[in-house]
């Protein structure tokens, strides 16, 4: 049988949405290929990433709570109960416990074929009769991007939880949870109809150096102490390359400075901003020129940091 998507995510049947997000976001940090060099961890992290965009849309949760492992093949106007009693008729088992419609009449069809199942609940093709044309059901999948992708676009190759591979043109700029369009890659239609459209939700995976939020990245550097008094120009690194930031004289850690429009591009409007974080390192082994200059900084300074208000 297939696997069951909720103890893919180690979830509860009555979990929210975002108790859904936060077990999807704890495991894909764990499995993501990226961080995961294990031999099944690929194939983890794809089994987490279909169960998380199957339930974390309302809608098509709600027909895999109807329909099981079937939802995808099961047209849009069927009745749950009238599919459950098909499947009750066309020989399925009983497991004896509660669970939803599809999963209270058994695993498997009694060896009944799935288009007569169908055609016995709305007319399907028994007798000759036929369905009509059906359009394609749009399909939604995750795309896992570097923050370097989502500053520069990139053009990627995606292989789909079906298998499928699809190829991906990822646009500068995009944000997490942002959705791509790709018409008529969804679904297959019936009887000739068209094909529904497949939509990429990006999901910005961790970095060791930026952190997104929004279109905002947040990123720390580091300081010597003589540059954070007497204040100094460094570089530090950024998505789009290197760039200089002038520090105040006084600087102390935790102060942030603000690279206007260093940010995630917007092609509609205001990019965001880079936030770079100041952290002071004191150098671990003084040579005794330098232990000599502190000292006598000691003795000069009347500085006491813990009596500032």
């Amino acid at each position: 049988m297939a696997a069951d998507f909720y103890e893919v995510l180690g979830v509860a049947r009555t979990a929210s949405q975002a108790e859904i997000q936060r077990a999807y976001r704890k495991l894909a940090r764990s499995y993501h290929p990226d961080v995961n060099k294990d031999p099944g961890a690929e194939d983890r992290f794809k089994e987490i990433s279909e169960a998380n965009q199957v339930l974390s849309d309302p809608e098509t949760r709600k027909r895999y709570d109807a329909f099981g492992p079937d939802f995808r093949q099961v047209p849009p106007d069927v009745d749950p109960e009238t599919w459950a009693r098909a499947r009750a008729g066309a020989g399925a088992r009983t497991r004896g416990r509660a669970a939803p419609a599809w999963e209270s009449v058994g695993g498997d069809l009694g060896g009944a074929d799935f288009e007569d199942l169908l055609g016995g609940i709305f007319g399907g093709r028994r007798g000759g009769r036929r369905w009509g044309p059906v359009p394609g059901a749009d399909q939604e999948a995750e795309l896992t991007v570097t923050v370097e992708d989502a500053y520069r676009g990139a053009r990627r190759s995606l292989t789909l939880p079906s298998g499928r591979k699809v190829d991906v043109s990822i646009p500068a700029g995009v944000t997490e949870g942002q959705r791509i369009r790709l018409a008529g890659q969804g679904g297959r239609g019936g009887e000739g109809a068209p094909p529904g459209d497949l939509y990429l939700i990006v999901r910005i995976a961790p970095h060791p150096r930026y952190e997104v939020r929004g279109r905002n990245i947040h990123v720390t550097f580091l300081l010597a102490p003589w540059e954070a008094a007497l204040g100094a120009t460094v570089a530090i690194d950024t998505p789009g390359g290197e760039a200089k930031v002038r520090v105040p004289a006084g600087t102390s850690s935790g102060r942030h400075l603000r690279l206007r429009g260093r940010g995630l591009p917007n092609p509609r409007g205001t990019p965001g901003d880079l936030l770079a974080e100041a952290r002071i390192m004191v150098p671990p082994h003084l040579t005794d020129e330098e232990r000599r200059l502190f000292e006598e900084l000691s003795a000069v300074s009347g500085f006491d940091p813990r009596s500032r208000r």
